[in-house]
């Protein structure tokens, strides 16, 4: 990325979320993720003469949950458009979707400038829309194959305000778009699947000049990694132009991964002309207070309510609160495991730690996990009285409560697993270690004090690491310093 500080950037992003609703945005046909080529279409999404679209209720239901998730103003009445252009892909040769009465205008995504403060992005509006097919280059090497089963598919969209200023920023809001439509269920998020796709619009200016610069879209960016890196290209890029007092062209361009470089596909000398016009086969959609307060009432705790709850009620460090955040099943998991103990960092740690362990080697989902977060609690507040290690509770009483129903104290009780704290018990143990390395002693008493972790280890395995780790730390090196 080009280190010139004469010039800055002005993004702006367009995102796509397919919705994930049983049935197409205005017909009857499923659609799913790598099925057979052209096997679920339908007359309607065909474009066949004679047939007429039907308004998929989910699909404004869903656009509606993300309008007042991001604070944004929901439409009463909501007119359907026609967007006219031809493409192969396209059956109808226009795609159904919003002109002049987008379902929400407004609201803001949150997120961190460089200086690490919070910045908003402002929302320029929101729309509901169908999906075009998928042309296919690299399977015959003399023609394009288009494959149609993705034509149809319900989109929204929701475009930004150009007040993004750096690759990082975007990389940030788009994070935060996908973790918002999976904490409202209404879309996988999965961008290697096409079901959250971005395009870019991105200018340079001066610093301190108000006009915009001339701007480039880039499209094709199949991951939020590759966005980060195609617009610190296209930074750069339109930069050094600038700084060799060449002309940036209007121009939309592709990213190509491999090479990390943007190529131009097609330039705008003029802004494309799609006749919009009202859609005649679908009558506009009337969203009722009604209506509205129903989905608001039934919106999921949402990512910034949540981390908010972290870090000021429960008072977590922003690191332990991120990755919680990160997935909407854990966080409300630790949410609800909170209701029932009050030592919410070692809560953090263990979910953080032993708990995604586990669900990571065995690839499942926390939803799957066989022990609720009201027994979890046994073993965090056990950990908390100091009646068990950590060693003990990640390694002993975790693996033994997914096999059983038993409390952790149930089973440290029966395994004889709770912290010995009685100073005889631990002494004998201390004279033990300290009697099979004498030499050690010798060495560690002449000042090699880094031998302290010997004797610590030996005392925990001569204990089964039933030993008050801090007790026998501090009974250790009084009997060292004597």
């Amino acid at each position: 990325m080009s280190t010139n500080t004469k010039y800055e950037a002005v993004i702006g992003l367009e995102i796509h979320t397919q919705l994930k609703t049983k049935t197409k945005a205005y017909s009857g046909e499923e659609y799913i993720f790598g099925a057979k080529p052209n096997t679920k279409t339908s007359i309607i999404t065909l474009g066949h003469p004679g047939t007429l679209p039907r308004s998929n209720k989910k699909v404004v239901e869903y656009a509606v949950k993300f309008g007042l998730a991001i604070g944004g103003k929901i439409r009463k009445i909501n007119q359907y458009a026609r967007k006219n252009y031809f493409y192969p892909d396209l059956p109808k040769g226009y795609q159904i979707t919003q002109d002049t009465t987008p379902i929400c205008n407004g609201g803001k995504i949150m997120i961190k400038d460089k200086n690490g403060k919070k910045k908003k992005i402002n929302i320029t509006r929101l729309h509901m829309e169908e999906d075009a097919g998928k042309n296919i280059h690299d399977i015959d090497p003399f023609n394009s194959l288009v494959d149609l089963n993705r034509a149809g598919v319900p989109l929204i969209e929701l475009v930004t305000e150009p007040e993004i200023s750096t690759a990082d920023e975007a990389y940030q809001f788009v994070s935060e778009v996908r973790k918002l439509v999976k904490y409202l269920d209404i879309s996988n998020g999965n961008m290697e699947e096409g079901s959250l796709r971005c395009d870019a619009n991105i200018s340079i200016r001066k610093k301190g000049d108000i006009k915009f610069g001339t701007k480039v879209e880039i499209k094709n960016m199949n991951s939020i990694n590759n966005i980060k890196r195609a617009i610190n290209f296209e930074i750069k890029r339109q930069t050094d132009l600038l700084i060799n007092n060449q002309k940036i062209k209007h121009e939309t361009r592709s990213y190509d991964a491999v090479s990390n470089i943007t190529i131009s596909m097609r330039h705008k000398e003029k802004a494309n002309d799609y006749r919009y016009f009202p859609e005649p086969d679908l009558l506009p959609i009337k969203i009722s207070k009604e209506d509205l307060e129903s989905i608001k009432k039934n919106l999921p705790p949402l990512p910034n309510e949540l981390q908010n709850k972290f870090l000021n009620n429960f008072k977590l460090n922003e690191y332990d609160t991120n990755v919680l955040v990160e997935d909407k099943n854990i966080a409300l998991y630790f949410n609800e495991l909170c209701e029932y103990t009050n030592n919410y960092k070692q809560a953090a740690n263990f979910i953080n730690g032993t708990v995604k362990s586990y669900l990571n080697e065995n690839a499942i989902s926390i939803k799957k996990l066989k022990i609720n977060p009201k027994r979890i609690s046994t073993i965090i507040n056990l950990i908390s009285n100091g009646k068990i290690s950590n060693s003990i509770a990640s390694n002993k009483i975790f693996p033994k409560m997914l096999k059983d129903t038993k409390t952790a104290n149930e089973i440290a009780i029966e395994n004889n697993w709770i912290k010995e704290n009685d100073t005889d018990i631990i002494h004998n143990y201390i004279h033990q270690a300290l009697s099979k390395y004498p030499e050690k002693k010798v060495e560690y008493q002449n000042g090699k004090k880094g031998l302290l972790g010997l004797f610590m280890g030996e005392v925990m395995k001569l204990s089964k690491g039933k030993a008050d780790p801090k007790l026998a730390n501090k009974l250790l090196i009084l009997e060292l310093e004597k």
